[in-house]
């Protein structure tokens, strides 16, 4: 069998599990999401269309964690087939090593590294801005759509709403009353001819724009405060529409929706030394992320060979587990990088490092025919419990 051939088997034997796990986890994250969503569709009474556009805008931020997952569980599960299956031991068997046999998954590692790297530095970034525009013209849109006349509307914090008229066609109120609560010590009752809402989303702003109309207003700190009555022929209120931009949506630009340009200009401009350590984490993160396939895959190949000989499921959890203290690794390296102990250019490679370090072992020895003593452990301890619980005399 040519060399070309069984290349090709391998890399058909790690792209179906990698897709078909890709598909899995990406569907998991996405379920978090769907009762926030649907609350749009329920309260709001948003189109499918723009919930389904939506969660298009979710998955490049799923992708950067799911793409490196799935392909570990891929080499996973190939590996582990190749060794339940004796298909490894015939491969040696005709001359072929184990490092003839990893080019092609190191070739599939390199792609899944650059689209990791396409996504984390460009389409993640722009994903995110869509998805928090989405979010502001669904808000500003609902706030004119729920305002009913002859109802009281309290979707706005601290504000309570009422329109004796509403012309559906240019979006104007006539006859508004409005108890503004906003600030505790002076509450305010204002009253105007007309009302329209205007929004802006490059700014994230909602601004309900009063004509004709009174402001009244009684401070309830003072002991001898005066009442205060304020005409005004044009009068905005800022709205708050933070309730429809939470998580990590917030009023400013967050560095995840930062370009990699406005990322490097952001960190020239920095002033202070902690905005400067912010934005640099958030740089290499991405580079960071992105080399997540290449670094997983020499352990995932041994994990794999290794397995089947430990029991079923082992080398699977030990993979889960091993993924997991990656992240947890790489989330403890950015929160030291943000508070500028350690340079971010320093700190944040060394889970990869330790990685790369750590699973070249692993794989040598995989090529060498030496069981990893981790895997063994697992079994070496249930037959410690299992001997400790046989009674003197009894059979085992």
């Amino acid at each position: 069998m040519s060399s070309l051939r069984i290349h090709r088997y391998i890399l058909k034997e790690i792209s179906v599990p990698t897709l078909l796990s890709l598909l899995i986890f990406t569907f998991v994250l996405l379920m978090g999401k769907i009762p926030r969503l649907a609350e749009l569709v329920i309260n709001k009474g948003m189109p499918a269309a723009k919930i389904l556009q939506l969660f298009s805008y979710l998955l490049p931020t799923f992708f950067s964690v799911t793409i490196p997952l799935s392909f570990l569980l891929g080499i996973l599960l190939a590996f582990g087939r190749f060794s339940a299956d004796s298909e490894f031991i015939a491969l040696k068997a005709s001359g072929i090593s184990l490092y003839n046999l990893v080019k092609p998954v190191f070739l599939l590692a390199f792609f899944f590294s650059l689209l990791t790297a396409w996504i984390t530095t460009s389409i993640e970034p722009a994903s995110k801005t869509a998805f928090r525009s989405q979010l502001f013209q669904i808000a500003a849109s609902s706030a004119s759509v729920s305002v009913k006349p002859g109802i009281f509307n309290d979707e706005f914090n601290g504000i309570v709403l009422y329109a004796r008229g509403m012309d559906d066609n240019r979006g104007i109120m006539q006859d508004v009353f409005i108890s503004d609560e906003r600030e505790g010590e002076t509450p305010a009752t204002i009253t105007a001819q007309q009302g329209r809402f205007i929004s802006d989303p490059n700014q994230y702003s909602l601004t309900l724009r009063l004509s004709n109309g009174n402001i009244h207003r009684r401070p309830t700190g003072e002991k001898h405060a005066t009442y205060q009555i304020i005409r005004f022929t044009n009068y905005d209120i800022n709205l708050d529409v933070g309730g429809q931009l939470k998580g990590n949506q917030e009023r400013h630009r967050s560095r995840g929706e930062l370009s990699w340009r406005e990322l490097n200009l952001a960190i020239d401009k920095a002033t202070k030394d902690r905005s400067r350590f912010y934005y640099q984490t958030e740089k290499h993160e991405r580079i960071v992320i992105a080399f997540a396939p290449l670094v997983l895959v020499l352990v995932g190949i041994p994990l794999g060979l290794q397995s089947q000989r430990s029991g079923k499921g082992a080398g699977f959890s030990l993979a889960l587990m091993i993924f997991l203290v990656y992240y947890v690794l790489l989330s403890f390296a950015g929160t030291i990088a943000e508070g500028g102990f350690v340079p971010a250019a320093v700190i944040l490679w060394l889970p990869n490092l330790c990685f790369l370090l750590g699973g070249s072992w692993f794989l040598h020895r995989a090529a060498v025919e030496k069981p990893l003593q981790l895997f063994n452990f697992p079994q070496r301890l249930l037959k410690r419990l299992r001997s400790g619980s046989t009674k003197p005399g009894e059979d085992s």
